[in-house]
């Protein structure tokens, strides 16, 4: 394999890589407005598609493994392949957590009484826009964008505990609905992850830009 190839195949793993990512936003924004609109075609149809992105990571890997053993990379080319492995893993796995918002979405689709409050969205908005910026601190090599975005994870962990609180209320004053609740404490827990998944893409933006593993996760809430 040629250098130039080489340097082909290594810039289409991280196109791939940027596809998966645009999938799994689009899972997010789908399995919310399920979620909020009570629309369970969509929330089936977020579900269901979770397949395709599986198989897409599964691809990526593939393709990494492949560039690996056929190449021998040198050691920066070889930091972008398993930042790409690292951050197509993590995002497959904030796809999980968009199904699961979705399968809430189904399960509470009859209940008027309980909704999703305004910090649940926030907590949506600000876990999407983290996924974009730490996106494209990879794709600017920007290990202080990285960094600031991770610093982002408090307004997710913070806007977590205030919903937690706020269901754990209304259920000792309505126990009848403790199963719809605990639902929409599942929705919130899905979203904190989400945001979790995000800075450990953060960190690998930083180990491909300083070549060096450092904790960004680290919660100041």
């Amino acid at each position: 394999m040629t250098r130039r190839v080489f340097e082909r195949q290594l810039t289409q793993i991280q196109r791939d890589m940027f596809a998966l990512a645009s999938m799994v936003d689009r899972a997010i924004e789908r399995s919310m407005e399920a979620l909020l609109k009570r629309d369970m075609v969509l929330a089936r149809e977020v579900i269901e598609e979770d397949i395709k992105l599986n198989e897409k990571r599964y691809a990526i890997e593939e393709k990494c493994l492949e560039l690996i053993a056929m190449q021998q990379p040198l050691a920066g080319d070889l930091r972008t392949i398993v930042a790409v492995l690292h951050v197509t893993v993590d995002l497959e796995r904030m796809g999980d957590h968009a199904e699961g918002i979705a399968k809430v979405a189904t399960m509470i689709a009859d209940d008027d009484e309980l909704k999703p409050s305004a910090d649940i969205s926030r907590m949506a908005d600000i876990g999407r826009q983290m996924l974009a910026d730490s996106l494209k601190a990879f794709e600017d090599h920007d290990a202080q964008k990285a960094r600031i975005t991770c610093d982002v994870d408090d307004q997710v962990d913070a806007l977590y505990e205030r919903v937690y609180q706020e269901l754990i209320g209304y259920v000792i004053k309505h126990p009848e609905e403790i199963e719809h609740a605990t639902h929409l404490t599942w929705v919130a827990h899905n979203l904190e992850r989400i945001a979790d998944r995000v800075t450990n893409i953060c960190e690998r933006v930083v180990y491909l830009v300083e070549g060096k593993i450092e904790e960004l996760n680290v919660s100041k809430y």
